[in-house]
């Protein structure tokens, strides 16, 4: 899944951004509000994490705005601000949950979870699909008792492919979606990745692939 961090105090996105990614999320991180809302606007987020102070835009009138235009995209508030009132303000706003800094790790995972279950779209914990399962905690792909650990990368195309099976992703939408749009990736790093969930599935004897639609993309369907 795919989240947006907006926050303005660059040692703590980086070590955010490195927790998040150690758990299966692909992560952008900006630190102004008004990229924050720029980013939510076009990038097609499962989530936002929203820093209540930044500068150009504070987190709730970002958030405020984002509701305006339609976005539905959940999104969590983090602030140094504790006061009831203040949680009020955020809630009103339209985010789906609040967190007072400093946190524990585990809570801000914990609370990210639980703010991308309540998208629209929501999908389990553990995606199936034939005869494997996309366990999301842990990060593996699994077919009955066997199992293997997925990097970031290629655990975020599996669970792209898995939503929606038998529908073809193109390349672009991959890389957008995986490895975000300003990315500077090859387009190669996709076929890598391909190739090495191919091997997985073969080596855990799924009857399912990945299958490539030539000129168009890429579906993860049942081998018949």
């Amino acid at each position: 899944m795919r989240v947006l961090f907006a926050e303005d105090d660059h040692d703590l996105s980086r070590a955010v951004k490195a927790l998040l990614e150690h758990a299966g999320y692909s992560v952008d991180v900006v630190d102004d509000g008004r990229d924050a809302l720029d980013y939510a606007r076009e990038g097609g987020y499962d989530g936002l994490i929203l820093d209540w102070m930044m500068p150009g835009l504070s987190g709730v009138e970002v958030l405020e705005r984002l509701r305006s235009a339609g976005v539905a995209c959940p999104a969590l508030m983090l602030t140094a601000r504790d006061a009831v009132e203040d949680r009020v303000a955020g809630l009103d706003a339209g985010a789906d949950d609040y967190l007072s800094k400093p946190f524990a790790t585990d809570e801000l995972l914990a609370r990210v979870r639980a703010m991308l279950r309540r998208r629209a779209d929501y999908a389990p914990d553990v995606l199936r699909f034939g005869d494997i399962e996309l366990d999301r905690a842990g990060m593996l792909l699994r077919r009955g008792d066997a199992a293997v650990k997925l990097s970031n990368k290629a655990f975020q195309l599996m669970e792209m492919l898995a939503e929606r099976p038998n529908m073809v992703h193109g390349i672009d939408q991959i890389m957008e979606k995986v490895w975000g749009w300003d990315t500077e990736s090859e387009v190669n790093v996709v076929w890598v990745n391909i190739s090495f969930l191919r091997k997985k599935l073969r080596e855990l004897g799924a009857h399912v692939e990945i299958r490539a639609t030539r000129g168009v993309g890429y579906s993860l369907e049942q081998v018949k």
